[in-house]
């Protein structure tokens, strides 16, 4: 996967998440969850922004590591709000999917550039 498809790909998925965010302190009063969910989806993207203009190929792949970490953790947030009905399954699908999605990209790029094929 090239860069700009990844870089876009986490950009788009932290601007969801900042919509998401608004929605869940408006609409639902839920302040603690959200902003532990906002926090580590939108360091997805801020690592691999790094990760892009690292310094050596273990400066990518540790800066990588931190995005599939936060991608983890995004996960984490997505399904305990999704289980205790502050999200609906509609959005909770499309979301949940998309990080899921994003882990497994990141974790793909991560085992290429450890065996040398970047």
């Amino acid at each position: 996967m090239k860069s700009n498809a990844i870089r876009d790909k986490s950009f788009a998925f932290a601007s969801r998440i900042v919509k998401v965010y608004r929605y869940l302190i408006k609409e639902q009063n839920e302040y603690i969850l959200s902003k532990q969910l906002l926090r580590s989806a939108t360091s997805i993207g801020a690592n691999v922004e790094e990760a892009l203009s690292g310094v050596s190929k273990a400066d990518f792949i540790h800066k990588l590591s931190i995005s599939a970490k936060e991608a983890r953790e995004a996960s984490y947030w997505l399904r305990l709000l999704h289980d205790n009905g502050y999200l609906k399954s509609t959005a909770f699908d499309s979301l949940h999917s998309e990080c899921v999605e994003l882990l497994k990209i990141i974790n793909s790029i991560i085992l290429t550039s450890k065996n040398g094929t970047v």
